[in-house]
């Protein structure tokens, strides 16, 4: 599989530099969505188009096993900054996550997938929406999840390219290989006024300093030790000229946990938190929005794909697993099926790129590596008994 797979490096390298110049946000993915749907139409896929609004559900092959394969679809609301050939077309988008290289991944699947001989049913997720919300404040997976697409699944693999990682390498791990991610919302009320007479009002920036200052202690002074969680601040918005004290302040965030009564601590200390406005003649206002699970992997399916890793390309490609507190809603996929969800290393060599930045990129060389692991690891899922499964 890996011959072949390599084989057919140009043409997924193709797929993603496509996606790439053609970004689209969350559930508008409808140019992506087209795409990937006649491409697998042609292939003789059962194409399913529609669900979870841009999302599409392909098959082949009959009966059970049935295995899944997950492949997220949307960009990022940034502007780019690269200067390639393939840079994004579209103002104030981007694939900054790299999500376009795991559309393109499993295109390439797809196409090799259509030459092979197997019992039971390969599916394909192509999801929309695992970087942004509804407005019912919902993403995709779960939304593909109310469509069916997991019904009768027996199994469920995911990648991601990582860019913290060499290269072509992996790494994964037999448990919680993601963390849970909340988001929150507030606003701290004051009472503007002239920015020359600060008595006469209630700042809500002086009271959002002192509110900044005790959540950022939350993790230090409020979660044990030997506990794991993050609190971030993303966005910090208030006022309007440089002479005029505002009347509230706007502050957005976000919550990662690895254990439930880690997240709930938080919670109560960010409540906490944002109290401190009223004991400063202020209020606040605060909503918490549950995001996504950790995620978790089965290890029977990670030894599987682990196997054929070293298999195909030595164990020399895996790269121990460090725990991460990034989340993915393939979170909610996972708590339905045992499922195999694996890091792809893209730096570029010399020069990391982060996700969600601007400058984001990948060494593409490793896209035939996922596209190779992935497709044995279904092909052997397929053909393992359940009982071994």
């Amino acid at each position: 599989m890996k011959d072949k797979t390599f084989k057919i490096a140009e043409l997924i390298r193709e797929y993603r530099r496509d996606f790439h110049m053609y970004p689209e946000i969350g559930f508008n993915e409808k140019r992506t969505s087209e795409k990937v749907a006649t491409v697998l139409e042609n292939l003789g896929y059962r194409v399913r188009r529609g669900v979870a609004r841009t999302g599409i559900v392909a098959e082949l092959g009959d009966g059970k096993p049935v295995i899944a394969i997950r492949a997220d679809m949307d960009a990022l609301p940034i502007q780019e900054a690269n200067d390639v050939p393939y840079a994004s077309k579209i103002p104030g988008m981007m694939h900054a996550c790299g999500h376009d290289a795991h559309t393109a991944i499993a295109l390439g699947m797809a196409t090799l997938l259509k030459n092979e001989q197997f019992p039971g049913t390969i599916r394909f997720l192509f999801q929309p929406s695992e970087d942004s919300d509804d407005e019912e404040g919902v993403s995709g997976a779960p939304r593909m999840i109310e469509d069916g697409a997991m019904e009768n699944v027996d199994a469920i693999l995911a990648v991601h390219v990582d860019a913290g990682t060499e290269s072509g390498m992996i790494r994964t791990c037999p448990d919680k290989v993601l963390a849970g991610a909340d988001l929150f919302k507030a606003e701290i009320i004051g009472s503007g006024g002239h920015g020359g007479i600060p008595h006469k009002t209630i700042d809500p920036i002086h009271i959002v300093a002192h509110v900044i200052l005790a959540i950022n202690a939350i993790v230090s002074r409020r979660v044990p030790a030997f506990k794991t969680a993050v609190v971030s601040l993303g966005t910090l918005r208030g006022g309007t000229a440089d002479t005029i004290i505002p009347d509230k302040v706007e502050i957005k965030g976000t919550i990662r946990y690895t254990e439930m009564d880690v997240r709930e601590k938080v919670h109560e200390e960010l409540r906490n938190a944002f109290s401190i406005a009223k004991s400063l003649g202020g209020d606040y206002t605060l909503e918490i929005n549950a995001g996504s699970p950790p995620t978790m992997n089965n290890p029977k399916v990670v030894k599987t794909l682990l196997d054929v890793t070293e298999d195909l390309f030595g164990e020399n490609k895996i790269v121990e697993y460090e725990q991460m507190m990034a989340g993915d809603d393939f979170a909610h996929l996972a708590r339905l099926a045992p499922a195999g969800y694996f890091l792809l290393g893209c730096r570029i060599e010399g020069d990391e790129r982060q996700h969600h930045d601007c400058r984001f990129d990948i060494d593409e060389n490793c896209l035939s590596i996922g596209t190779a692991i992935l497709i044995e690891t279904a092909l052997r899922l397929l053909r393992t008994p359940q009982d071994q499964r």
